[in-house]
């Protein structure tokens, strides 16, 4: 019985021992690795979190400075957006809304996004897409 029971242990340690390694991604703010990219506007940062090289989706991190408007735009694919500080604001035919800091933005594909930094600090948020992100200008 001891032995049946130290068996089934040693094959349960070495399935667990030859799991495929975690895919987690997990950043921080103050430690993330903020890059400037040559043709993005002045002051901004963003990061990479995650590429699905299957769907073209991707995860990001961005910040802009306070005031920064975003020139009009579409994407091929439907965009998620969390303001984690800062304001945002959205424009669109039927008015503004303002997406402040926790507040979550759904952006359907091909739907023109007119997005400024409203506040007077600069706007941090985690972007998503479930496809690739094609950006198109929208003027």
């Amino acid at each position: 019985m001891k032995l049946s029971r130290t068996l089934l242990i040693l094959g349960s340690l070495a399935a667990a021992s030859a799991q495929a390694p975690s895919r987690a991604v997990v950043t921080n703010l103050d430690t993330a690795a903020w890059e400037h990219e040559k043709n993005d506007p002045p002051g901004s940062e963003g990061v990479l979190l995650r590429a699905d090289p299957t769907s073209g989706g991707m995860d990001l991190l961005v910040r802009f400075p306070g005031g920064h408007v975003i020139a009009p735009h579409f994407h091929d694919s439907n965009e998620r957006i969390v303001v984690v500080e800062g304001e945002l604001t959205l424009r669109q035919d039927s008015g503004e809304t303002r997406i402040k800091s926790g507040g979550y933005a759904f952006l359907p594909a091909r739907e023109i996004q007119r997005l400024s930094c409203s506040s007077q600090t600069r706007c941090t948020f985690y972007l998503s897409w479930d496809g690739k992100p094609a950006s198109h200008s929208a003027k």
